[in-house]
């Protein structure tokens, strides 16, 4: 779900967006026409972010009085340029009208509203080094963190007021995928016992790239499209030499590995985070905690491929 900021009936057909003046031209700002009539401004889709600080709220924009549903409040965004990811054009949009640093964002969750003509995507972030966000256009009134219980009483923009509920509830969400490595390599017969350690780099390489990509939220426990979780891999005997990279977490168990995944899951699910485990060892599984879900190797290994 999201928020379509720019839905619109007022602009004539063939008119530019009363915005790009301000916006250097891409081949993806004009607009999109549904069967009914309705317009929405976009060729390649839109998008925008949910920035949450957990010390001061979201980050919401108030939308200047000429804009659609001018003078509400919601979420910095707008039209993807063409070939442009929704997660890229989120992070892009919000740097161009609230100065949001890159760098400053975690991706954690992705929302989609598919209207089969055109989509809007609502990207979760979490802020991992805290900023002030800053009007550099003309489309915001103010800028402003905003506390999550004081979200409701502002004046909202309809789009991010029908969904606003269901935002918040994945703010709540902590996904962490514990992933058992032997395990998982172990599932395919691809001649890794000739040299583990180089079997559970490649899975981990693959690991990360998929991560960053995200994977299906529904799967997770998550109300989401997709989902880009914490990533914890534990490793065991000759893999033990392998290290942590990008998203994944690698923690090297220093006796049996199955004892180490019910460890970490265990402290993970005390700290309140929502914990899927990777694995097909039925005797591990019966040893988790009872909140933990879980996913076979043969889940994992497809989304790797796919």
């Amino acid at each position: 779900m999201c928020e379509p900021d720019d839905v619109t009936h007022e602009s004539p057909p063939g008119q530019p967006s009363p915005r790009m003046p301000h916006r250097q031209r891409d081949r993806a700002d004009d607009w999109v026409v549904a069967a009914s009539g309705e317009r929405y401004w976009g060729l390649n889709g839109a998008a925008g972010l949910l920035a949450h600080d957990p010390g001061r709220g979201v980050l919401l924009q108030h939308r200047a009085e000429w804009s659609h549903h001018g003078g509400t409040w919601g979420l910095p965004g707008g039209a993807r340029h063409m070939g442009e990811s929704a997660l890229d054009g989120a992070l892009r949009e919000s740097a161009e009208e609230a100065a949001v640093p890159r760098d400053a964002i975690v991706p954690r969750a992705a929302f989609v509203l598919d209207l089969e003509v055109w989509t809007y995507t609502t990207v979760i972030g979490e802020v991992i080094r805290p900023f002030e966000p800053a009007i550099v256009d003309a489309e915001s009134l103010a800028l402003a963190w905003v506390p999550l219980e004081s979200v409701e009483g502002l004046p909202l923009h309809p789009g991010f007021a029908s969904t606003w509920t269901r935002l918040r509830s994945v703010l709540a969400d902590r996904p962490v995928l514990l992933v058992d490595v032997a395990n998982v390599v172990g599932a395919r017969p691809d001649g890794w016992w000739k040299d583990r350690r180089s079997a559970a780099d490649r899975l981990l390489d693959d690991l990360d790239r998929r991560a960053r990509a995200g994977l299906p939220a529904q799967d997770l426990g998550i109300d989401a499209a997709i989902v880009m979780p914490r990533v914890v891999a534990v490793v065991e005997g000759a893999a033990r030499g392998v290290g942590s990279r990008g998203t994944v977490e690698v923690v090297k168990a220093t006796a049996d590995g199955d004892s180490e995944i019910v460890a970490q899951a265990e402290s993970l699910v005390a700290g309140g985070a929502s914990v899927t485990v990777v694995s097909s060892d039925r005797g591990l599984l019966a040893r988790l905690p009872a909140t933990a879900r879980s996913q076979g190797a043969g889940w994992l290994r497809s989304l790797l491929d796919s």
